[in-house]
């Protein structure tokens, strides 16, 4: 086979897809912030009157001063969604972070590819599940990569490198960190995660979150003036969250689209490119499409769920059967959604014979 190389450059159309899905998952939390900032104004109103004062900007127009709140809202808002929904997919696998003195070959493996491609070697996790499969989810500046027991029993070393050669892959081109920032609106709407769970600390129980959210909502309007404004405000506030409760489920549903649609794309595209750069690092395509061919053929005959739902951790694994092992656990309760998130096994192995036949002709 050929010399191993470097993980390959994503090519432009993966790179346009990457920048598309984050672009309209930034553009939906900021109007997410700007809907709660327009409601919450008129409480927050003294405040930001008080620090303009002390800041000496009071001159600023207030567009621009609410420009200069937001962003860094955004920007945390982003945060702890993507710390969300990486502790939410690792639960949703049974995944748990290993040991240094544990899994001492995988951790071998893992390590010498990292090196071959030029990466610093992600934190790895186990789920203990027959079911083989892996899958990673992305950070700001570390990755997990989560790898199935039943992956390391059913592979062989080839196979094993080329699966993790895949993974690696994402991490290289930071797709793994769009898609699991992508993944988490799909799954608010299908009912997988929660809003308010998200963005409350870890451990909290539905009715503390409840609570808190009550404590702060009193401070606010203790500390807003008590002016008609003030009260027009917590009306409106009401009445957003009566008509949340009763269609907020179909709105979610329906600005959530467009992002289904995007991450859909660039999770297939993103596949493609990935089976790819593992073809090239292991110097080993036939080992990719081994490795393809044996964990599909794992996937249950006539599956009684749709394994095409892109919301949690099945469109971010390496096949898209996720890591269940039973039937579906009550499913979604929310509003559906669906879209394909990998392409075919077929097409996958076809292509991988195709890059096998172009390295074999330069040789």
């Amino acid at each position: 086979m050929t010399a191993r190389a470097p993980l390959a450059t994503r090519d432009a159309a993966l790179t346009r897809r990457i920048l598309m899905t984050l672009a309209l998952v930034v553009a939906l939390d900021a109007a997410f912030v700007a809907v709660v900032g327009f409601l919450l104004a008129p409480w927050l109103a003294p405040l930001g009157a008080t620090a303009a004062a002390l800041l000496g900007v009071r001159s600023v127009p207030p567009l621009v001063r609410a420009v200069v709140v937001a962003v860094p809202v955004v920007a945390l808002f982003l945060w702890l969604q993507l710390r969300y929904t990486r502790r939410q997919t690792l639960a949703a696998a049974n995944a748990r972070v290993v040991d240094e003195e544990e899994y001492t070959d995988l951790r071998g493996r893992v390590t010498r590819l990292c090196s071959q491609a030029n990466l610093p070697p992600p934190t790895l996790a186990v789920a203990e599940t027959p079911v083989p499969n892996s899958f990673t989810v992305g950070g700001l500046r570390e990755s997990v990569l989560v790898v199935s027991t039943g992956l390391l029993e059913s592979l062989s070393e080839e196979e094993l490198d080329a699966v993790i050669a895949h993974e690696l892959a994402h991490v290289k081109n930071r797709d793994a960190t769009v898609m699991t920032l992508a993944t988490f609106l799909p799954a608010v709407t299908s009912g997988e995660f929660s809003l308010l769970e998200g963005l409350t600390p870890r451990g909290w129980s539905r009715g503390a979150t409840f609570a808190a959210l009550a404590v702060v909502a009193a401070i606010l309007f203790g500390l807003s003036t008590a002016d008609v404004g003030s009260l027009g405000s917590l009306s409106g506030l009401v009445l957003v969250a009566l008509f949340s409760l009763l269609f907020g489920g179909i709105v979610l549903g329906a600005l959530t689209a467009p992002v289904v649609s995007l991450a859909g794309r660039l999770s297939r595209s993103r596949e493609f490119a990935a089976d790819g750069a593992a073809a090239l690092l292991t110097g080993n395509p036939a080992a990719v499409a081994a490795a393809i061919r044996r964990l599909n053929s794992a996937v249950p005959v006539a599956p009684d769920r749709d394994l095409r739902r892109s919301a949690g951790i099945r469109g971010l694994c390496f096949l898209p059967h996720g890591f269940e092992t039973g039937d579906d656990d009550g499913g979604s309760e929310g509003f559906s959604l669906t879209v394909e998130t990998h392409p075919a096994a077929t097409e996958r192995v076809a292509r991988l014979r195709k890059l096998a036949r172009e390295l074999e002709e330069q040789n």
